[in-house]
């Protein structure tokens, strides 16, 4: 099901009117990203980082910091305040992850120490894998970064975002077809 129809306004739109100060435009705005990235951010926060902060408030921090600078964003084009948000809201991910490991964890000792999670060469290979995820990211034309963060990190729908794009479902599959390529000719993977 689209989160967005083809009567709603571009997020381009919406940004434009946030910085006149249209209150329901805001309203509008957050709406369409708040699921989006609710549901990016679901299981990013690892136990260790969590004590009274949660994903859900990292998202609205997020929501609320970007958009009390909307005047200071520079719309770059279809999907880059999606790429904005998530870039934000993963900053503030890591912090909160780095928060946490220097505060430690506290455990009772009980029969069983064994950790159950990954084990940190584990952890570095998924971390690497990470990190060049990211770089092969960068490396991509804006557009198709933009393009496959809307599809593959906010699994949002090809109708959904040839709405946002202002572009037909069937074009927006191929561009992300020959964009996913290329990300993972990039990393070195058959796509």
């Amino acid at each position: 099901m689209p989160i967005l129809d083809s009567t709603e306004e571009t997020t381009e739109f919406l940004l434009r009117r946030v910085r006149a100060g249209d209150a329901p435009a805001r309203e509008r705005l957050i709406a369409r990203f708040l699921p989006l990235l609710r549901r990016w951010a679901h299981g990013r926060l690892p136990a260790l980082a969590r004590d009274l902060t949660d994903t859900d408030d990292l998202v609205q921090v997020t929501l609320v910091r970007v958009l009390k600078q909307a005047e200071r964003f520079e719309y770059g084009g279809t999907g880059s305040f999606l790429a904005y948000l998530r870039s934000t809201l993963l900053n503030l991910l890591r912090y909160e992850i780095r928060r946490g490991s220097r505060r430690g964890e506290s455990v009772e000792p009980g029969e069983s120490l064994a950790d159950g999670g990954t084990s940190p060469l584990e952890q570095a290979i998924g971390r690497e894998r990470l990190e060049r995820y990211e770089m092969a990211l960068e490396a991509l034309a804006p557009r198709n970064r933009e393009l496959v963060i809307m599809r593959l990190e906010f699994d949002m729908t090809y109708e959904d975002i040839a709405i946002e794009v202002q572009s037909t479902p069937d074009a927006v599959r191929m561009a992300i077809r020959r964009a996913v390529a290329a990300l993972a000719a990039t990393l070195g993977e058959s796509p």
